[in-house]
């Protein structure tokens, strides 16, 4: 793949944590540039100098800022976004506001993520709904042919992690959404490990529902995410939880829920949080989507051709088309124990493990593998560096 041209100095010298580390774990969560730091701290000062309802009321542009900017990363409107903690609670709070009844069908992924998945487990058993798993193609990402075939009207969800946590791959989000508009059913989408490596316009994708989270790609404060709710299904979703924000109460005996997309939000927040996520898609979107995918996709390109030149050294990704997420394996080594020796050398991956992402570890016959997920401030010079290392250590 050819080195695309991108100003890497500019990237790091905003980046105050690449000092200190060399970090490959942006999929766990990326180092903040300098505006973000900024914006969240100096927030922080404020509410400590004049009070948090002050605060909150003197920094209400900044505040508000955030639906407009995550609106414009995803290609929605501000009614259409809530803005929540994490990613896990804005795909829980959609999820669990889906009307199932006994007999509907949800239709899911090899690759999904354990917390995505209890939640499947726990309506099954209290409502009766089925859950099937799409099988996957010859490349290991999911069969689109396979799913086309499994739809019928009983499919009340399909929901899909566009990056698995695990394998590398992306998911193609896209033709899935076509097959879902075609039977009408809901699409959730788990955009939490692609939101910000690359451009994802939901009208593209076709999904009625999108989670992200502010702490990965976006490189956003953690304890930050959203939630995207299609309008034309808003009214269709009630959220588990109902407070004075997310409702009206109108009469003794009577409440009225909000008809934008923050019925799902509650009212308590962390207002410097959503500052330094309003900050941190600004950011992004100042380098460019398609820049930083097309820096992120090189960087990992060529990790994956260095690694492959280590002995005892196996790559362990999937799909047709790979992200940012380098997964691999060391022979005879217990990924925790390779973790730690980077670590000691200020080098930062995860261990991602089987309870993560059971079925498709189970099917691949892996108990754990190690995470190195690149971003676009990291270095060809880390990239060598880290291998050098790694060699060593394996």
């Amino acid at each position: 793949m050819k080195k695309p041209n991108f100003d890497l100095e500019k990237a790091r010298r905003d980046t105050p944590g690449c000092e200190n580390v060399i970090h490959f774990n942006n999929a766990g969560a990326a180092l903040m540039p300098q505006p973000v730091l900024e914006a969240v701290l100096s927030h922080l000062k404020l509410e400590a100098s004049i009070g948090g309802y002050e605060a909150a009321l003197q920094s209400k542009r900044a505040i508000d800022h955030v639906y407009d900017a995550s609106g414009s990363l995803i290609g929605c409107s501000r009614d259409e976004i809530a803005i929540v903690e994490n990613a896990t609670r804005a795909w829980d709070m959609a999820f669990y506001s889906i009307p199932f009844n006994p007999g509907d069908r949800i239709l899911t992924s090899m690759a999904e993520y354990a917390s995505n998945y209890i939640a499947f487990l726990q309506r099954a058993r209290k409502t009766d709904v089925t859950i099937d798993i799409i099988p996957n193609d010859d490349s290991s990402q999911i069969s689109v042919e396979a799913l086309r075939s499994m739809v019928d009207e009983k499919v009340k969800l399909i929901a899909i992690t566009h990056v698995p946590t695990n394998g590398g791959l992306v998911n193609p989000a896209n033709e899935v959404g076509k097959i879902s508009q075609e039977i009408d059913a809901l699409y959730l989408l788990d955009a939490c490990q692609s939101i910000g490596q690359m451009g994802i316009d939901v009208n593209t994708i076709g999904c009625d529902i999108l989670s992200a989270t502010g702490r990965k790609y976006l490189r956003g404060p953690r304890g930050t995410g959203f939630l995207y709710v299609r309008r034309r299904r808003i009214r269709e979703l009630e959220p588990p939880f109902l407070d004075l924000h997310a409702a009206k109460w109108t009469a003794h005996d009577r409440y009225e829920i909000r008809s934008d997309a923050r019925r799902f939000e509650n009212w308590e927040t962390n207002v410097a949080g959503k500052i330094g996520l309003g900050v941190a898609i600004d950011y992004a979107m100042q380098w460019g989507l398609d820049s930083i995918w097309e820096r992120i996709r090189y960087l990992a390109e060529s990790l994956r051709s260095r690694l492959s030149d280590i002995p005892g050294i196996m790559g362990r990704d999937l799909g047709t088309l790979k992200c940012g997420i380098v997964t691999f394996t060391v022979d005879g080594k217990d990924p925790f124990d390779i973790q730690r020796a980077l670590l000691e050398k200020n080098i930062n991956v995860s261990v991602s493990k089987l309870e993560s992402t059971r079925l498709d570890m189970e099917s691949r016959h892996l108990k754990s593998l190690i995470r190195a997920s690149v971003h676009y401030y990291n270095s060809e010079d880390e990239i060598e560096r880290f291998c050098e290392t790694l060699a060593s250590s394996a």
